[in-house]
């Protein structure tokens, strides 16, 4: 089959339905010979390579490595689908990766997720997202300077996840890729 694009990329902050759109296209996209990993998969695979003590995993030589293998899977093979906060802003100037960015406008659904997810505490799911965002952009600033990293500028697709459940969010982007099936059923896990 025959898509408009040849990868994608799935970016977002905590909460926002990142992991579960990729595990939902995988039915869709699979049979076709297409791979799906995580920035937290690339993170450990790169880190076991690494020659370098753990304690200089956050400097910038290691980020900017790890950030040519990612760039290297989306232009050299192609057919990936890599869900990593980043992998939108890494992959902007790559005509051929949809780059699809979630967000979730309501705060409390943010929260409530977290809550499930990990079953913690009201509070601390806010802890968490508020800790986790900001420690997140302020290394990411430090590593690579102060960009706006989800601006909608850097994006294909926009999906607020809020107003859009997981089986649309993963209609839009199998629309957007091209992808055809004459009775497709999309599911949901």
């Amino acid at each position: 089959m025959k898509l408009k694009y040849d990868n994608i990329t799935i970016s977002g902050g905590v909460a926002t339905g990142k992991n579960t759109l990729l595990n939902n296209l995988k039915p869709y996209l699979k049979p076709y010979g297409w791979k799906f990993t995580s920035g937290g998969q690339l993170l450990r695979d790169f880190a076991k390579e690494y020659i370098q003590p753990l304690a200089n995993l956050a400097d910038k030589k290691f980020h900017n490595a790890l950030d040519a293998r990612t760039r290297k899977l989306l232009t050299k093979e192609g057919h990936y689908v890599i869900e990593a906060w980043l992998a939108g802003f890494m992959a902007r100037d790559l005509k051929n990766t949809l780059r699809v960015l979630l967000v979730c406008s309501d705060e409390a659904l943010k929260v409530d997720r977290v809550v499930n997810r990990d079953k913690i505490s009201i509070e601390q799911a806010k802890e968490f997202i508020k800790q986790r965002e900001s420690v997140n952009f302020n290394e990411w600033n430090r590593i690579y300077g102060d960009y706006n990293f989800f601006d909608p500028k850097y994006f294909t697709l926009v999906i607020d996840t809020y107003s859009s459940g997981p089986l649309e969010t993963t209609g839009k982007v199998l629309d957007k890729i091209g992808y055809q099936t004459k009775h497709a059923q999309i599911k949901v896990k």
